[in-house]
């Protein structure tokens, strides 16, 4: 698969789509917007925000039984008729759900994706969206060569007040569209602005400790194409960003979130930088160290600056040669607000991800724009890791340096194996 066909619509040369009889909403079928199924896979912390989402849960999935339990139980499962799975083969076999909600750790999301996908179910998907650019180029091509609708789930340059900037991403996009700051553009993103890396929890720990297996708690399923590793607790569950094998730290936690919307501003949805640098400590093989400063350039010199010690303390969040935009929406442009209440808004797009799922028009952050975001997430986690700067063409998604190369597609666990 070459990058305009990887990258791009697949899904507009097709001419068959795969829509369930009760999302199009036949004769005798209860309407749409009450009939769309889902389950959840996954029932860790994060899924306590999968419950309320919109759509009639069916299913519920994990292989941790205590896990389970409990989401069995918040989610009333007896009353609703809400069935529990340790395999989520079983969940994707069933005919009557719709959409799929894949909220376990990063290193099982392109696997299930792309199962989902090849089922004939639209995919609702936890961030990072893949744990590798590799991953990612494979779920792009399994969603659209199964005509799916697919939704990652950060919604910041849609919804909601952006971080330390109490006004919605849009107001950011358009001062960058309409030119009021000038070009290039640089987003330094710092705790002075808002922002929290989470670097101190998502810290993994050297010499773990060996222990037992907890009772109910499938181990090797939940490793699934990961390494063989003795278990300990610190590895699973609440910990386990802070090993490579899993995730990338507070990189991985945070990344897309804070990323997405900067990609969005900068006007760079179908293409990554060319260079990032790193600012760290050398990191250890297996566990997830801290970092200072990541610093990402694109080929028109727009810059995205990583301050993970905060030390930019005079940064503004938005800066060009004609002005900047910082923490409270503060503003070095006089009349800010005015002159951006006169202006077109950006395009407009879907922002309910079940008017997708009926219309089969992309979400707003879907697979295609997600996919350069989280390419950015992991460029970062592999200067990281590597403890290197490196250059990266975005044409050929292939960096300069060999070592890095080998982590674009890195060797799945058997019988485990991306087959988009």
């Amino acid at each position: 698969m070459n990058r305009r066909q990887t990258l791009k619509s697949i899904a507009a040369y097709a001419t068959i789509q795969i829509v369930p009889s009760r999302v199009l909403g036949l004769a005798g079928q209860t309407p749409p917007s009450e009939e769309i199924t889902k389950a959840i896979i996954g029932c860790g912390g994060i899924s306590a925000s999968h419950l309320p989402m919109p759509g009639r849960l069916l299913a519920l999935c994990d292989v941790d039984k205590g896990h389970l339990d409990q989401r069995m139980k918040d989610a009333g499962a007896e009353k609703n008729g809400i069935k529990g799975y340790g395999d989520f083969r079983e969940v994707l076999a069933r005919k009557d759900i719709d959409v799929i909600h894949v909220a376990t750790p990063p290193h099982w999301h392109a696997l299930m994706a792309i199962a989902a996908a090849k089922a004939g179910k639209d995919v609702w998907c936890e961030k990072p969206m893949s744990r590798t650019i590799g991953e990612g180029v494979a779920m792009v091509k399994a969603v659209e060569k199964n005509n799916r609708v697919f939704r990652l789930n950060t919604w910041f340059r849609f919804k909601d007040n952006f971080y330390g900037m109490g006004v919605p991403v849009k107001q950011l996009k358009k001062a960058a569209m309409h030119d009021l700051l000038g070009w290039p553009l640089k987003i330094t993103v710092s705790g002075v602005t808002g922002f929290d890396w989470k670097l101190g929890i998502w810290t993994g720990k050297t010499n773990l400790p060996v222990q037992p297996v907890p009772e109910g708690f499938d181990y090797n399923f939940w490793l699934g194409p990961a390494p063989q590793k003795p278990y300990s607790a610190h590895r699973t569950h609440a910990s386990f960003r802070g090993y490579w094998d899993y995730d990338g730290g507070g990189l991985g936690d945070m990344g897309q979130h804070y990323l997405d919307p900067a990609q969005y501003i900068l006007n760079k949805d179908d293409t990554a930088p060319i260079s990032v640098e790193i600012d760290a400590d050398p990191q250890d093989a297996d566990a997830i160290g801290t970092w200072r400063r990541i610093e990402f350039t694109y080929a028109d010199g727009c810059k995205i600056i990583l301050d993970g010690a905060n030390k930019d303390k005079d940064a503004k969040y938005i800066e060009g040669p004609k002005g900047w935009i910082t923490k409270g929406f503060e503003s070095s442009i006089p009349d800010l607000d005015k002159k951006l209440a006169a202006l077109p808004d950006p395009e407009p797009v879907i922002t309910d991800f079940h008017e997708s799922v009926r219309t089969r028009k992309k979400f707003a952050l879907n697979e295609q724009n997600g996919f350069w975001s989280c390419t950015m997430v992991n460029m970062g986690v592999t200067a990281h890791r590597l403890n290197k700067s490196l250059k990266f063409d975005p044409k050929t998604l292939k960096f300069d340096d060999a070592e890095a190369n080998k982590l674009i597609s890195q060797p799945m666990r058997g019988p485990w194996k991306i087959e988009a």
